[in-house]
């Protein structure tokens, strides 16, 4: 029975990252595709998380953290860019 609800849901994880990739390449502007781009890393995530549910496995556990931390990261990287037009600020006074 679980087998089956897992499956099911890696079917629906793939459906959403699917239109989540559509809208990171058509979105209609940058931060709709900055959204999209975010919400893409938490399906991967979820992704992986419901593979080791079906192998019955903990070994990409490691990696779920990893890509979670790299994908969180890059958003903010993002969203940064693009409210103020650089990444990293030198406030050096010279």
């Amino acid at each position: 029975m679980i087998q089956t609800v897992v499956y099911i849901a890696i079917i629906c994880v793939a459906v959403a990252m699917i239109t989540l990739l559509y809208r990171v390449i058509k979105g209609p502007t940058l931060p709709d595709r900055i959204v999209a781009l975010d919400a893409l890393g938490v399906n991967i995530v979820a992704m992986v998380a419901l593979v080791c549910i079906a192998l019955d496995t903990n070994a990409f556990l490691e990696v779920i953290l990893l890509f979670g931390i790299l994908a969180f990261i890059g958003t903010v990287a993002f969203s940064k860019y693009l409210e103020k037009g650089v990444i990293i600020e030198n406030d050096r006074n010279s």
